[in-house]
């Protein structure tokens, strides 16, 4: 297993729908193995493929809940259906950060409930009926998949903000990454 390097906003890998996974091999499972040690060590809780550069419809997650129900698993070819997102303001309870955006937080309201249907490594169907913090993972991961990063949804004041932290960084274009297992960053 190795720790990846973790992709920054502005690579294209980042803002393009991944592909569907066609082969179930070794490559994969490896891919996956270096996944979740990745997220280990970055720390985080979910982890999707474009993240580590890769293009395709797989991500990872790694979560216990306050029941102390340990979700740990990868979901490949996801489809994901979800419960109207409530309208309101964002709360502090509603504070998100990315992997792929490191230290960074801002408010953002999700759906309160989803289901999650996909495949394992060895290619078993399942379903999850998930609520609270777990829904919010599987619909930040579900949105890597499909292009989209999470200060994408942002509403004002804080898509402004969002976006001038990325240019502060010089993030915002190809290139950059970070090394989990090299920079201890707040996501």
């Amino acid at each position: 297993m190795a720790v990846l390097p973790i992709i920054i906003t502005g690579d294209p890998v980042l803002h393009t729908p991944a592909n569907p996974v066609t082969a179930f091999d070794r490559i994969l499972n490896t891919l996956v193995s270096d996944m979740f040690e990745t997220m280990d060590e970055a720390p985080g809780v979910g982890l999707a493929a474009p993240q580590v550069g890769v293009s395709q419809r797989i991500f990872v997650y790694d979560w216990t809940d306050d029941d102390d129900t340990h979700w740990h698993g990868v979901a490949i070819n996801p489809e994901l259906w979800h419960s109207p997102t409530p309208i309101h303001e964002p709360s502090e309870a509603d504070e998100e950060g990315c992997l792929s955006i490191p230290g960074e937080r801002f408010g953002l309201v999700r759906a309160d409930r989803v289901i999650l249907r996909a495949v394992d490594l060895d290619q078993k169907p399942f379903e999850i009926e998930a609520s609270g913090w777990l829904a919010r993972i599987f619909q930040h991961e579900y949105d890597h998949l499909d292009g989209v990063l999470y200060a994408d949804r942002l509403r004002e004041p804080d898509a402004k903000a969002a976006a001038k932290a990325i240019r502060k960084q010089g993030w915002g274009q190809p290139g950059n990454s970070w090394l989990p297992t090299e920079e201890q960053l707040d996501a």
